[in-house]
């Protein structure tokens, strides 16, 4: 745990009381602080209760005499599209609002890190998609090598829940625009922004609020090094905003769009081929398409961004390689449950919008596309230029009708259910072909989560091949 520093004796609410709420609570408790709990779930009250913490209803006036912070779970709207109303009501009061992820930057330094030869690093991503891989690929590449490192934030442990790190650890935090957006203290030794598309827009009051929330991590942390995905203009933009000059190398530019060759420090993927360009020289150079961990030219540009970091702290080329080739991935992204009579099944539900499902579509080849889902503002026609890998759609979710009819020259079954999806793409499946889970859409009409939802998808492919 990292104990919550600079409130000692203080009263500090936390509203929301899930993983990063608790989380706060028990290191605020730890650093001397009183946390004051608050949830507008009764259950969850009373699990805090049990947890031995003070639960008092920030709703009631005049509740914040006393309190010095508010500490919000990321779940929670502070401004768009309406702000809780206990989060209207602390600014109201005067009372700053902050998050875990705030706290854990303000207390992550010690003592102990006096008699370190090397300090600890701290590396964080944010993006709209490829964030949760490239993040467990950079602590994967790490952990092979031999180094110390701990995952955190959005994927692996709370910030606030990790072991105080020793001498030259690294911790890697995924991030969200809602954790980016809040934090009072931001300060990554090295900060990854990954792709910008479409998302949370409501939550941001569109695109560009969305941007910003995530350009925080950059403009308020001033990171040692940054790495920026340049296939969008917000990552052109964001780089030409951080960057000093052409020649600057505190600015790493990632792509999968086109070859990077100026004369400062680039990484770019062409055709599976990685290379790693300083000064206008390829000093590095993997190739990725014989990677099972990391198929298509999504997971190339997550292996990009983490091959940045990794050479920024230190690592050698061949170290970054063999990390690489010892990656499993993650389960729900492009992961790889089965392959049976050369067919391969392929659980990518965190696909959950257009973009990141049309990465997938173009990362196979002769695909049986389990699709459909809650659908998200925009409509499907962004994915029409991977269609042509789609043999057919099998289509589940309550709008499964109309989902289907979005899907403009595929050949689409309507199946509302993952099970009839999945016995009907099994048994049309033919060798050379790839049974794809890829929704473009969220789960919440028939599943609490993406996660839940390719669990049942991994089950049913299982239990059809027997």
């Amino acid at each position: 745990m990292i104990p919550v520093s600079g409130f000692a004796g203080l009263r500090v609410a936390v509203l929301g009381l899930g993983r990063s709420g608790l989380s706060a609570a028990r290191a605020l408790e730890a650093g001397g602080a009183v946390p004051v709990c608050w949830d507008d779930n009764p259950a969850t009250r009373d699990m805090a209760t049990e947890n031995g913490f003070e639960v008092k209803d920030l709703n009631k006036d005049r509740a914040f005499e006393d309190i010095v912070r508010l500490i919000v779970s990321p779940g929670i709207p502070h401004l768009y599209p309406e702000p809780h109303k206990v989060v209207a009501a602390a600014e109201k009061a005067g009372v700053p609002v902050d998050n875990d992820i705030g706290l854990f930057f303000r207390s992550f330094a010690n003592g102990d890190w006096d008699g370190f030869g090397t300090a600890p690093r701290v590396v964080a991503v944010t993006g709209s998609n490829g964030k949760s891989t490239t993040s467990a690929l950079i602590h994967h590449v790490l952990e092979a090598a031999g180094k110390s490192s701990q995952l955190a934030g959005n994927i692996g442990k709370g910030v606030l829940d990790i072991d105080p790190p020793g001498e030259g650890a690294v911790v890697v935090l995924e991030l969200s625009s809602y954790q980016t957006e809040l934090a009072r203290a931001l300060t990554p030794d090295v900060a990854v922004f990954t792709n910008l598309s479409a998302d949370h827009l409501d939550r941001h009051e569109g695109l560009g609020g969305y941007f910003a929330a995530k350009r925080r991590l950059f403009a308020e942390g001033g990171p040692d090094r940054a790495v920026v995905g340049v296939d969008e203009a917000e990552g052109r933009f964001l780089a030409g905003q951080l960057s000093e000059g052409i020649g600057d190398d505190r600015v790493i530019r990632v792509s999968v769009e086109g070859k990077l060759t100026g004369p400062g420090w680039a990484v770019f993927a062409r055709k599976g081929y990685l290379s790693e360009y300083r000064k206008g020289r390829q000093v590095g150079s993997i190739d990725l398409r014989e990677i099972k961990g990391l198929p298509g030219e999504h997971n190339h540009q997550n292996a990009c961004a983490a091959y940045a970091v990794c050479r920024v702290l230190g690592l050698a080329p061949r170290a970054v390689e063999d990390g690489f080739r010892s990656f499993a991935g993650l389960p729900h992204r492009s992961q790889i449950i089965a392959e049976r009579d050369g067919v391969s099944y392929v659980n990518d539900s965190k696909a959950t919008n257009v973009d990141s499902a049309l990465k997938a579509l173009k990362a196979f080849r002769k695909i049986r596309w389990v699709c459909g889902g809650l659908e998200k503002d925009g409509g499907l026609s962004a994915l029409k230029p991977g269609f042509g890998n789609v043999v057919k759609a099998y289509v589940i979710g309550r709008e499964a009708a109309n989902f289907s009819l979005q899907l403009e020259g595929v050949e689409a079954e309507v199946c509302t259910t993952m099970a009839e999806a999945v016995h009907r793409a099994v048994a049309d499946a033919a060798s050379g072909e790839t049974v794809l889970l890829a929704p473009a859409a969220a789960s919440f009409d028939q599943y609490d989560n993406f996660e839940q939802r390719g669990d049942d998808f991994t089950a049913r492919v299982r239990a059809e091949l027997g």
